[in-house]
């Protein structure tokens, strides 16, 4: 897997016309943004998942991973957020995928040593899960979490190896961190990098790679040169 593009660029897109989409433009794979609203969701029955899954294989496009919307930072109860991550977990490995997302989404009132403790507790206890469906789950740097050091803080507690990291480099840019910062701390959790390019900080529509402010080239040339 070099380069894939995800279905949050496609919104609604039938699977076949993402697929179609990735041999048409030399895709090796598509990340699937996993939502009710689109094609791919966790309340999809076996029949579903197997069609989907085989649409791909014939194809010969990976499915790279499942973009959820899970916040394991966020207040209340364990158990709903960790039975979400399961449900995640299950379609990831019925549709071979070695990658499911999540957020840190923690609350803007919450105090920061707690919300690393909870997500970290509610990783630890998923990535267990996700060990024996041989799939990663991966914190993506966002929102509450949205350095390298923040989303470090969170998986340096897990300590498991299912549980690693997203890289956006929009995000980390937003948090003021340059890319070798980023990528030091990111380096020894780090499963796939999100690459997207905005005119600013105020205006993050998305523009075509290299057309806004982030520092992608500079992103790409480290990542080689670590070989990445």
């Amino acid at each position: 897997m070099k380069l894939a593009f995800s279905t949050l660029g496609v919104p609604g897109l039938p699977i076949a016309d993402v697929v179609r989409l990735a041999t048409a433009h030399g895709y090796h794979g598509v990340e699937l943004r996993t939502h009710p609203e689109e094609p791919v969701h966790t309340g999809l029955g076996h029949t579903e998942r197997a069609d989907v899954a085989a649409e791909f294989k014939t194809a010969g496009v990976e499915i790279l991973g499942l973009a959820g919307y899970t916040r394991v930072a966020a207040p209340g109860d364990d158990a709903p957020v960790i039975a979400e991550i399961r449900e995640l977990l299950d379609l990831a490995r019925d549709l071979g995928a070695p990658y499911v997302r999540v957020f840190p989404g923690a609350g803007e009132d919450q105090d920061p040593e707690e919300a690393d403790a909870t997500a970290a507790r509610r990783l630890g206890t998923a990535a267990e899960y996700a060990a024996d469906l041989d799939v990663r789950i991966l914190l993506e740097t966002h929102d509450s979490h949205r350095t390298g050091a923040d989303a470090t803080r969170v998986l340096g507690l897990v300590g498991h190896r299912q549980a690693g990291a997203l890289w956006d480099v929009m995000h980390t840019w937003l948090g003021g961190e340059q890319p070798v910062t980023s990528f030091a701390s990111l380096s020894p959790f780090l499963g796939y990098i999100q690459v997207k390019d905005i005119a600013s900080a105020d205006d993050t529509a998305p523009l075509p790679l290299g057309a806004g402010v982030l520092p992608l080239a500079e992103c790409v040339e480290l990542l080689a040169r670590e070989g990445w």
